[in-house]
């Protein structure tokens, strides 16, 4: 684990107690993880005791698979709490399958979801909420807890800090990592307005301190849908944790195109090869060139098939995919490439937490991707940013691609330092930090009223 930064003092109050609920935590590897383990470490480092209620490591093993070395890094000094979670959806051991389930699956995933969602209306999840109120209620008896941050999703982390609200009046936070009610590829609510889920996400916001939203798209979202809420919404960016190695360290005759993300099904891999091999068939600098992708297929531990049957195809093309990445060895990774690919599904609100460290590194970005997604507003100022102007038009992508290889290759020392320069406002600690210190005053504030 690494070593814990040097605490804050406040001297106000000795050390706040943060309640952090995190179903994705390492060492989880799913999506999400790192916006987890950097805030409770952000936590830590301000001056904060912090307890993290999660489920068993053996969960990650069945689902998301694990990064040991992610684990490795998380403040020692946090508490970390691992609350009972079963769930039929990660239960792969036939053996251990009830008799109607192997029989006659089609009822038994009716009434199993039945059955999950009677406690909260949440497939695969909603059966953990019992168990883990009242493990907030445990750790709120033996150690006081004085604020409490649910990050979603599953949204089910979000119903331990109303339930101590409404026992014992500790104010809470909820932390959109996505959405609820809102398809952040289609822009269509998924809700209605009398479902279950409605009232829910309505009651849960109604009381809590603050919302957190990971772009401006979502939060206005969600502002026309909760007017009487909308003061209380904040957007609380990703943000990359440190900054990659340089890159551009190629010496053959070709570039090496870089993707590093996870690989699932809304990612258009098919679109972006097409336009490759256009490129590929225009310019000798992409023909002498190759693409490396570098990720997971899936965000949990079933590879894509779609992805997986497209393997065979690359090597024709110089695409090779390179596996899964831990967190240690990011940065050599992007040490690799001479620019990068951003390669997303499409969806006004989609920003994915790559982009930020993409412009850490200072190197040409090709956006394969809509031109409406929310990256493009994060871009939209980058010193060398090359977005394809429809994602479903090979010649596009294939313009991008040439425009990005021609600056990769002229790109001095200088110029990269430049764009690195121009990404120093995407450090995690610039989004999280004010946030942290904002609900520092609030508590040291509440204390000092009570």
């Amino acid at each position: 684990m690494s070593e814990s930064p040097q605490a804050v003092d406040h001297p106000e109050v000795a050390r706040p107690h943060l309640l952090y609920v995190a179903w994705g935590y390492p060492p989880c590897r799913g999506s999400g993880v790192y916006r987890a383990w950097a805030t409770a470490n952000a936590f830590v480092a301000a001056g904060w005791d912090v307890t993290v209620l999660t489920v068993p490591r053996e969960v990650f093993t069945m689902s998301t698979g694990v990064d040991e070395s992610l684990e490795r890094t998380v403040d020692p000094a946090i508490e970390i709490v691992r609350v009972p979670f079963d769930s039929a959806a990660f239960e792969n051991d036939l053996h251990r399958w009830s008799w109607l389930r192997a029989t006659v699956p089609e009822l038994w995933n009716v009434m199993n979801a039945r059955r999950e969602k009677r406690s909260f209306p949440e497939s695969t999840y909603g059966s953990w909420r019992p168990a883990l109120e009242e493990a907030a209620l445990a750790v709120h008896r033996r150690h006081p807890v004085d604020l409490v941050l649910g990050t979603a999703n599953p949204h089910v982390d979000f119903t331990p800090g109303l339930r101590l609200y409404k026992d014992h009046g500790i104010p809470y936070v909820m932390d959109y990592r996505d959405a609820w009610q809102l398809d952040v590829f289609s822009g269509a609510r998924v809700s209605a307005a009398n479902s279950d889920v409605a009232r829910w996400e309505k009651e849960l916001i109604d009381h809590a301190h603050a919302v957190w939203f990971v772009n401006e798209p979502i939060l206005q979202w969600h502002a026309q849908l909760y007017p009487e809420a909308a003061d209380r919404f904040r957007v609380v960016a990703n943000g990359y944790d440190s900054a990659p190695e340089p890159g551009g360290a190629s010496t053959g005759p070709g570039l090496v195109f870089g993707y590093l993300g996870t690989l699932s099904a809304a990612v258009p891999v098919d679109r972006l090869v097409e336009g490759w091999k256009a490129a590929r068939a225009r310019s000798d600098l992409l023909a002498a060139s190759r693409i490396e992708l570098w990720g997971h297929l899936n965000h949990v531990g079933t590879p894509n098939e779609a992805i997986a049957r497209q393997l065979e195809h690359f090597a024709a093309n110089d695409i090779a995919y390179c596996g899964p990445v831990p967190k240690h060895e990011v940065s050599q990774v992007y040490g690799r490439f001479d620019a990068l690919l951003l390669v997303l599904g499409t969806g006004r609100y989609v920003t994915s937490g790559k982009v930020y460290e993409y412009a850490a590194t200072g190197l040409p970005i090709v956006s394969v991707h809509d031109p409406r997604n929310a990256a493009s507003d994060v871009l939209q100022d980058a010193p060398s940013w090359f977005p394809v102007s429809d994602i479903n038009d090979t010649d596009a992508i294939a313009d991008a691609l040439i425009a990005a290889a021609d600056a990769a290759q002229r790109q001095t020392t200088a110029e990269r330092d430049a764009a690195r320069g121009w990404a120093e406002q995407f450090q995690r600690a610039r989004q999280l930090d004010p946030q942290i210190a904002a609900l520092r005053a609030f508590v040291d504030n509440r204390s000092t009223t009570r």
